[in-house]
């Protein structure tokens, strides 16, 4: 998977990677080489300022890095890289606003990449793992009952559960992309969850999907 880059185009999607350890940075560094990630700086620590402008942050994640977050330029994707033993952290990262969590232990430069074009394409990803752990946090405070969902609603969280982008659900139900961002931002709103990573571990919990 790492190496399908079509051949003569350059890398465009500008990316920041975070993380304390040199040695795991530069392994992560290498794992998006010859795809369509151009690496354009790297960090021991979450600076705002540094990753100014570019799509796509991969960080560690920290409590300082969670808070952080709420700086970034709300464009910028966010990759969180966590020890799924850390339930508390997990949950949290995905309440501030991530796109991906990825189990540092297991993760992969597959598994990298492809939550990666994931994220970038709309979508969230969520490892099975990490989505089980998250769903055995997602307590009665972390978000309201989804049965108040409409039939459309609970349609569209089922396919961001499959990991579809928005551009796929709008297909396959036949609407507007915009229409697609509207229904998630209604079932967002009813089961007061953040993001659709939120949502689909507090629906998965109540048995909804």
């Amino acid at each position: 998977m790492q190496g399908d880059k079509q051949p003569g185009v350059e890398p465009s999607t500008k990316v920041w990677v975070n993380d304390e350890h040199p040695i795991f940075r530069r392994g992560l560094i290498a794992s998006l080489a010859s795809t369509e990630f151009r690496i354009v700086g790297e960090s021991a620590s979450l600076s705002t300022t540094e990753v100014a402008g570019v799509d796509v942050v991969i960080f560690a994640a920290t409590v300082g890095a969670l808070d952080a977050l709420d700086r970034l330029d709300p464009t910028t994707r966010r990759v969180a890289i966590a020890d799924r033993a850390d339930q508390d952290l997990l949950l949290q990262a995905v309440k501030r606003g991530v796109d991906a969590v990825l189990d540092r232990v297991e993760m992969t430069p597959d598994v990298l990449v492809n939550a990666m074009r994931t994220v970038v394409g709309g979508a969230t990803f969520l490892p099975t793992g990490v989505l089980t752990e998250l769903v055995s946090t997602a307590g009665s405070g972390s978000g309201r009952s989804s049965e108040t969902l409409t039939d459309r609603e609970l349609a569209v969280l089922r396919m961001l559960a499959d990991g579809d982008d928005t551009r796929e659900i709008a297909g396959s139900l036949c609407y507007s992309e915009r229409t697609v961002k509207n229904v998630v931002h209604d079932l967002l709103m009813k089961m007061n969850c953040r993001n659709r990573a939120h949502a689909v571990a507090c629906a998965t919990r109540q048995g909804v999907i």
